[in-house]
């Protein structure tokens, strides 16, 4: 069984920082991957933000299924989550953001104009896992550069205030896991798209996993890419590890010996996922509503 587990300290601090600065905000804006719009949503936030109005951005949407997307969209929508699907790194979707999220704490700015208080700027916090784009986020929403920016969890490290035009500011927050991944499922999904570091975990064993994920769930996309026939491999290992030896091949990872560098193999399946290069996909499927 593939089990991924990764939280360092700087983590339980940056939790600590968010419960102590959440009274200072009306609304918190939660990034999630728009590829694992379940599993990239961590559960320790989900108590602790509950006090609060929310929006649920889906970001990197344009490395995702848009069927599936809006499907998710549709989902949370309807378990009372108002939910939008936007790409940070072309600022496709960023509009609705701001007129979304000052709707949601309209009602509480109102109670303070009928108080006799002045009014002030709206205060928004952005949340979500490593490398999911808040950084990205903000700086396509203010339109210039004031977040670090990388493809490595772990980037942001503190957190900043930023202003948004006169009447609407952001906090911006480290991405924050969960202590223990109770789902291995979870773990694995959060581990190929580049939530968890690429340090804790074995690449090779990853590598297979995901591809016996995609000849299920985007065999189409696999054999396109990589040239390669395929059926679905699911729970067999050994065929998977077999189609991995293939593309290496076919990529001339070849080491002495004519053999193939199954490592270097599987970081470059799991790169060129990340990456959109395989193709729009989503891992997490949506559940079934009542309505159907």
């Amino acid at each position: 069984m593939l089990e991924i587990q990764w939280y360092p300290g700087h983590m339980v601090k940056a939790k600590k920082m968010i419960r102590q600065n959440l009274g200072l905000v009306d609304v918190v804006i939660e990034l999630v991957d728009a590829r694992i719009p379940y599993s990239s949503r961590n559960p320790d936030m989900q108590t602790l933000l509950s006090s609060k109005p929310r929006l649920l951005v889906l970001n990197k949407d344009d490395l995702a299924d848009p069927d599936k997307t809006q499907a998710w969209c549709a989902y949370f929508r309807e378990q009372g989550s108002p939910a939008i699907a936007l790409n940070s790194v072309v600022g496709r979707g960023m509009g609705q953001v701001i007129t979304i999220a000052s709707a949601l704490v309209e009602d509480k700015m109102e109670i303070m104009r009928s108080r006799g208080r002045r009014d002030r700027s709206i205060r928004a916090m952005v949340v979500g896992i490593p490398n999911v784009g808040k950084s990205a986020f903000i700086n396509s929403l203010i339109k210039r550069s004031v977040a670090r920016v990388g493809d490595k969890p772990g980037v942001t490290r503190g957190k900043q205030w930023i202003r948004i035009g006169e009447d609407f500011e952001l906090l911006d927050t480290p991405g924050i896991l969960w202590p223990k991944f109770e789902d291995p499922e979870v773990g694995f999904k959060l581990a190929v798209t580049g939530a968890v570091s690429d340090l804790v975990y074995d690449l090779e064993e990853v590598g297979v996993r995901l591809i016996e994920l995609l000849t299920r769930v985007a065999p189409e996309a696999l054999r396109n890419r990589y040239r390669i026939g395929i059926e679905p491999v699911a729970n067999n290992e050994v065929e998977a590890f077999n189609l991995l030896i293939e593309i290496g091949r076919r990529r001339g990872f070849l080491q002495p010996g004519n053999n193939v560098d199954t490592i270097k193999a599987a970081y470059m399946i799991i790169q060129e996922f990340r990456e959109g290069k395989i193709g729009r996909i989503t891992l997490d499927e949506v559940p079934a509503t009542k309505s159907e």
